[in-house]
């Protein structure tokens, strides 16, 4: 899945030009998350690549390499302590790079179901925009 975020004033000018212009939808983020203003925007593309840390690129490596069973499972091959990769898998299932399902006796399984994350950062600070790519199927 794809990703843009920004304020409903933008989302509602990019879907007046795509009324326009139907070909301005083509490789466009298909969902949208809402932020209070184009600043908020700034704010969640340095929160990516906060987030894209060395470290957090090794959880998504070992949950690709290794499927884990549990996020029990995935700290103990990370070396991570569970409630902070709890935390880190639950900020990435929001931003859909990770999915948490329901495992047997209340574990959560992590699967990765993002294939990459774009970053387009305008520096002026008028429009900054994180996609991310679901796996191809």
């Amino acid at each position: 899945m794809i990703y843009k975020t920004g304020s409903l004033a933008d989302f509602a000018d990019w879907t007046k030009s795509v009324v326009r212009d139907p070909a301005a939808a083509l490789d466009v983020p298909k969902a949208w998350v809402e932020t209070e203003d184009r600043a908020a925007n700034q704010v969640s593309a340095e929160a990516m690549v906060k987030l894209l840390s060395s470290g957090n690129l090794a959880v998504l490596a070992a949950i690709r390499r290794h499927n884990p069973r549990s996020v029990r499972a995935l700290a103990a091959l990370t070396g991570r302590k569970e409630a902070s990769l709890s935390r880190t898998l639950k900020r990435f299932a929001e931003l859909g790079i990770v999915s948490l399902t329901a495992g047997p006796h209340r574990t959560r399984v992590p699967t990765l179901i993002a294939e990459r994350v774009h970053l387009d950062i305008d520096l002026t600070g008028n429009r900054s925009i994180v996609a991310v790519d679901g796996l191809a199927s």
